[in-house]
């Protein structure tokens, strides 16, 4: 990876069947490689074995020794890897899907000292209730969230051959994606420079 790169994984977190996420994950990464200060891997939790029940020790406490499953492996090495995230999330009763939560809470310092921006989508509010709920839920894991994010309400009108109509979806990803690509900059010159105080 180039040094004037980071490494952005985009998370797909929904598991419903016909799921939207995929499509507005697509979007993204082509904006974000578009963007050109990225390394863009696309992680489909689809894809991955995440149970619910949770050890007893938390991740923080157990660090390394945390028993994860196998399944898991791919999932914790992308964000172990991670400069940079985007949460890619439907809203499911004012909230956000159980298998983004499973998925966050298997983890701990794979978040930490990290920026994290979300897409959304949803009906009328276009997913931001979801959002709302996982900016409390990663700040207690000492991620830092980004304030600009895309919001797609009514996505089922609102999309066309794999992209949103709205003429300033682009822009506004440009702007997502820059607070993004300074906020990982700044953030992972900081962790090779001390460890974070977590």
């Amino acid at each position: 990876m180039n040094k004037n790169t980071h490494k952005l994984v985009i998370l797909v977190g929904s598991v419903r069947e016909g799921r939207f996420g995929p499509v507005v994950a697509s979007w993204v990464a082509e904006q974000a490689r578009l963007h050109g200060g990225f390394d863009v891997e696309v992680v489909d939790l689809a894809d991955i074995d995440i149970p619910l029940t949770l050890p007893a020790l938390s991740p923080k406490a157990a660090g390394d020794d945390y028993p994860r499953p196998a399944g898991m492996a791919a999932l914790t090495s992308a964000l172990d890897g991670a400069d940079a995230f985007v949460v890619v999330t439907p809203e499911y009763n004012h909230s956000y899907p159980a298998s983004l939560k499973a998925a966050i809470d298997w983890h701990f310092t794979q978040w930490t000292a990290k920026p994290v921006a979300f897409v959304s989508y949803g009906g009328a509010a276009g997913g931001r209730h979801a959002v709302l709920h996982l900016e409390n839920v990663l700040t207690e894991l000492h991620a830092v969230t980004v304030r600009d994010g895309l919001a797609f309400p009514n996505y089922f009108t609102a999309w066309q051959d794999g992209r949103p109509l709205d003429p300033e979806a682009p822009a506004r990803a440009k702007t997502l994606l820059e607070q993004l690509a300074w906020w990982a900059r700044a953030l992972r010159t900081a962790r090779e420079t001390e460890p974070y105080p977590a």
